[in-house]
Formats: C-alpha cells, structure tokens, sequence
C-alpha cells in the first residue's frame, strides 16, 4: 500500500520524554501533542535507548531521578554519543543537580512542578537554536547523520527506514532506499540519470532495473500525491531529475 502526502505539509517535531512517573509522561505526551509536536514517552533508560535506536528523536526531556537509575549517567552517555539536544528535568531543590546537567552540556532544565507554558517555550528556543546551528553548517551528509525529512517523511539511516508524515512506515526496496537517500544528498540540484546510478550503486544496493528511469517511477508511487505530475521529483527535459523540495539534516 502506497502512501502520499501533500509536498506543503510540515513535520512537528519529534520530542522522547523520559520519566518514570505515568502522569509526568501522560501529562507531557498530550500537552505537547497539542502544540503541534510529535511526542514518544519512556519510563526507563532501555525503554529511551531502544526508541534512539528506532527513531530519529528532536529533543530529549530527560528526568534525573529516575527510579533504581542515575538519570545523571544517562544523560552523559547520551551527550557523550548523540548530538540530540537535552532538557533535564529536576526537582525544585536539587540545585547540585542542575549545575551538574549543564556542565554535562544539557541545553536547558525545567524544575517540577513546572508550568506547561514555560516548558514550551524552553523546547522550542533549544529547537530553534538548534535549527539555526544546523542552517549554518555545510549542506553535506556527514558521518553522523541520523536521518534527513523533508515535507514531513523522514528517511532514518540508522534503520533504513520511510516514515510518512503521520508515522507510518512505507515498504522500500533496496534501490529505491538509495535513490532517496541519493536524492536527500542533493535537494534541489539536478542529477543526470547516470550520476543517479552511480550513487545508488555506492551505497550499497545493486541496482536490477537497467533503466533508472523505473526506479524514479516506482519512488514517485511511493511519495508523491499525483505520480504523473509530481512535486517531489521532477524531470528536467534532457538533463536528468532534481527533488524539488527543502531537505533537514538530522544528525
């Protein structure tokens, strides 16, 4: 089953809230879903591990004083191997606390009980400052890329793996796995049919249609709203295909 979305549709951010108290997460989960984010919740550090692992995560809210776990070390391990930004939550007298989590490099922290309206605004002047980072740095692919959206899908590397705006997984072969990930490399640049290949053939998947113009074809059922006249990956006559839309870089 195909899936195809609007090119003008946005993706929320996606936030991981980690607490082990059920009304902190449940609380949290719809406030913020309500804001228009995307909101995945944990209740322990292998529950917050397995979901990095799976999902290309925005912003962590992490809490320090989770039960029979050093929130602390947690979030140092998660300094120490992501790029993600973290607000560490803590309780209204753990002052040692705080200055601990920043000198760790936590972006920000929330003490509870917390004001719902503080607590947004904070995610999205860390996320804000974030993007900004992110528009400044060289549009290349860099080891640590984690996954790229654009208009909404996201395409995670880690897991090799198509989301549509609304979560849902989309079925990709290996070529066509790689001709997006090749297409996500240079948005907006037209790329001839044999530097297409090229690239799809360097990262990894061999590619069985001798045409590349099939895979183009089987892609464009997969994302685009109408596949004869697409927003996405347009053909320009003679030349080659450019996709056509801003790309976010994910690392």
């Amino acid at each position: 089953m195909h899936y195809a979305y609007d090119a003008m549709n946005t993706s929320p951010a996606h936030i991981l809230v980690v607490d082990d108290d059920p009304a902190i997460r449940e609380l949290l989960t719809e406030y913020l879903s309500e804001n228009e984010m995307r909101v995945s919740a944990a209740a322990s550090g292998a529950e917050m591990a397995r979901i990095l692992r799976e999902d290309a995560i925005d912003l962590v809210m992490l809490d320090l004083r989770l039960a029979g776990e050093d929130g602390m070390q947690l979030a140092r391990q998660l300094r120490e191997h992501s790029a993600i930004p973290v607000i560490i939550l803590t309780g209204k007298r753990d002052e040692a606390d705080r200055v601990m989590g920043l000198e760790i490099a936590a972006d920000d922290y929330v003490t509870k009980p917390f004001s719902n309206r503080e607590l947004l605004a904070r995610i999205r002047a860390v996320l804000r400052r974030y993007q900004l980072q992110a528009e400044a740095a060289p549009p290349t692919r860099e080891a640590s890329c984690r996954a790229y959206r654009f208009a909404g899908w996201e395409l995670n590397l880690l897991v090799r793996r198509l989301t549509t705006p609304d979560g849902r997984r989309v079925e990709l072969s290996n070529g066509e796995f790689n001709l997006l990930l090749a297409l996500c490399e240079a948005p907006q640049r037209v790329l001839s049919r044999d530097r297409l290949l090229e690239l799809s053939r360097l990262h990894g998947a061999e590619v069985y249609d001798r045409s590349i113009d099939v895979q183009i074809l089987r892609l464009r059922r997969k994302i685009e709203v109408n596949p004869s006249e697409p927003r996405f990956i347009r053909t320009e006559r003679g030349a080659g295909y450019v996709f056509d839309t801003s790309v976010e870089i994910l690392r």
